[in-house]
């Protein structure tokens, strides 16, 4: 199975952007992602939808080998350049060259809502062994904040119908799964301290922002200009933090 084709089309075109404007995850959240999974030494761990790694680097002090998983060629260039040592293969979620039962555990950090997620599951569900654990990591903008809101507002317009995880359409082929048990989840804090041209950045590295042609691209940078500059909350600051939800799950694989 070919990955969605919209992820290949606006990943492919900002790694570097990616890398640089993304944050990465709070030390408590992953923490306890590593906990729920319970990984050790000795563990072999496969990061689905590995990207430029922001998840795989911060899993590495848990001890387990990791190896990497993404699609997207210019995503696994970028990876091996941030993380050499790490074993990288290309594939998708749902066709992983991995024997059956033969990983501990896998986690997704920022993709699961791009997978095709029944055939992902079945996938994930074969590799694993009997006991290992899913684990799931999101960071969503804190739209509590109010200038991160009308951040969200001003971008909401170029949406479209690509997936996403906010949708919530990713949690269906969870639903009464016989492959793996109810979700569990908890919830962090993560702030990403940038400036204004930080965040122009960040809203570059959104997928439907840089599928958009390139004057449209442009447009939204001067837009996102000119909020910041017109909100009382960051008009004439030099350094911002965009605040984020960090929603991190974890689920058992079911069966023998």
């Amino acid at each position: 199975m070919e990955i969605h084709e919209a992820a290949q089309q606006r990943f492919g075109a900002s790694a570097e952007l990616y890398e640089r404007a993304r944050p990465g995850y709070s030390g408590a959240a992953v923490e306890r992602l590593a906990a729920e999974l319970r990984l050790s030494g000795g563990d072999v761990l496969v990061d689905l939808g590995a990207g430029t790694g922001k998840l795989t680097r911060t899993l590495l002090s848990a001890g387990p080998t990791i190896v990497a998983v993404e699609p997207v060629r210019a995503m696994r260039a970028m990876f091996a350049t941030v993380l050499p040592h790490v074993a990288m293969v290309g594939a998708t979620a749902e066709a992983l060259p991995f024997a059956g039962g033969s990983v501990d555990a896998v986690t997704v950090g920022q993709a699961f809502h791009w997978f095709y997620p029944a055939a992902a599951l079945q996938e994930i569900h074969r590799v694993l062994r009997p006991g290992g654990r899913l684990g799931l990591i999101w960071n969503i903008r804190d739209e509590s904040v109010p200038w991160v809101a009308a951040l969200s507002r001003l971008i909401s317009a170029y949406i479209g119908d690509g997936p996403s995880y906010r949708t919530d359409a990713w949690r269906d082929a969870f639903d009464n799964s016989p492959l793996f048990g109810a979700l569990d989840r908890a919830t962090f804090r993560t702030e990403q301290p940038t400036d204004p041209e930080g965040v122009v950045d960040r809203v570059a590295t959104i997928s439907y922002i840089a599928a958009l042609p390139e004057d449209r691209r442009r447009q939204v940078a001067d837009d996102v200009r000119a909020l910041l500059a017109g909100h009382p909350a960051t008009r004439n600051r030099r350094t911002l933090t965009i605040a984020h939800r960090t929603d991190v799950y974890w689920c058992d694989r079911l069966g023998p």
